[in-house]
């Protein structure tokens, strides 16, 4: 199979309620990480292998991703939004997709920061003869994500012969992520696929289950690192923080700033457009574009949005994985 052929599926219409007060101005998809908003790193995954053609689903604040992310042309992509009226699960929001989608996707949950190498191994895995589906997975110590996400079960040949959504019982340690790579058979699936009673939804996890019990090969790549799900505010500080150890940096500053003294901070991330007017010690903390920082005490912990300080605890990463 030609991987040009594979569409993209971004998805991004949650109301994020949990990251409130951002919430109020922001899309949780589109809040910046090293200054770059989170889809951007999704679609360079994708574009990293090729999917250039790329499908976003956008709801509540749907307009703040279509400015902030655009048409796709900063990217090197192109980008198509579709607007999803009901947020009902996964299975759902794909279920709307199937008058525009006529080839095999690879589809994204928008709210998770990946530390993933590269997709090609589950494209390859994918290319095997008779594979409908392939999900990304990840080998999981922190039981507790996985009971957050959901657990895959293998059979003695490595292909998959369950998916339990947020298993209350483990009983291995592979933990399915939000990258799943689908052919046109999903469609069918979902079709079938009842509203829980657990959360209201229609997940999608049912849906793969009714795949492999229609006989259908899925298959699995244990391709993830590391799976950050942007839920609440102290997420997103923690999630910067993460990604500027990756990027083995102390610092990172955007364009038009004036800072007092650089060498007073530590673990920062400077957006666009921001002034500190006093030198004072900042450490571990992202400053949000246009921000005004007149405070004349050291800040840690933090978000300085809109000139105001929102005080974090970064996350245990231990805890807070998956």
């Amino acid at each position: 199979m030609n991987k040009h052929d594979i569409v993209g599926v971004i998805l991004a219409a949650g109301k994020g309620s949990r990251i409130y007060p951002l919430s109020e101005k922001y899309s949780k998809c589109t809040l910046p990480i090293c200054n770059k908003p989170l889809l951007d790193y999704q679609i360079e995954m994708m574009k990293g292998v090729g999917i250039t053609n790329i499908i976003i689903v956008v709801g509540h604040n749907g307009f703040e991703v279509v400015r902030v992310i655009g048409d796709g042309k900063r990217q090197g992509v192109n980008i198509t939004y579709i607007n999803q009226k009901e947020t009902l699960g996964i299975a759902h929001a794909l279920g709307t997709l199937e008058p525009y989608i006529e080839s095999p996707f690879l589809l994204f949950l928008g709210d998770i920061y990946f530390d993933c190498p590269s997709l090609q191994p589950m494209l390859d895995e994918f290319d095997e003869e008779d594979v409908k589906a392939v999900l990304a997975t990840k080998e999981e110590e922190n039981r507790d994500a996985i009971k957050r996400n959901f657990a895959v079960i293998l059979n003695p040949d490595k292909s998959v012969r369950r998916v339990i959504e947020k298993p209350r019982y483990i009983v291995n340690n592979l933990k399915g992520c939000g990258i799943y790579l689908f052919d046109l058979h999903i469609f069918d699936a979902i079709r079938r696929t009842p509203r829980t009673a657990m959360r209201d939804e229609y997940e999608i996890t049912d849906s793969i289950q009714i795949l492999i019990d229609d006989g259908f090969t899925v298959k699995t790549s244990n391709i993830i690192k590391d799976d950050l799900n942007l839920t609440f505010v102290e997420d997103l500080l923690s999630l910067n923080l993460f990604a500027l150890r990756k990027q083995q940096k102390r610092v990172v500053i955007g364009e038009n700033t004036s800072i007092k003294n650089i060498d007073m901070l530590e673990n920062v991330v400077v957006g666009n457009n921001v002034s500190i007017l006093n030198d004072i010690t900042i450490k571990n903390t992202v400053i949000f574009s246009d921000a005004i920082v007149k405070e004349a005490e050291s800040i840690n912990e933090s978000l300085i949005v809109n000139n105001q300080i929102i005080h974090c605890s970064v996350r245990n990463n231990k805890t807070w994985r998956g």
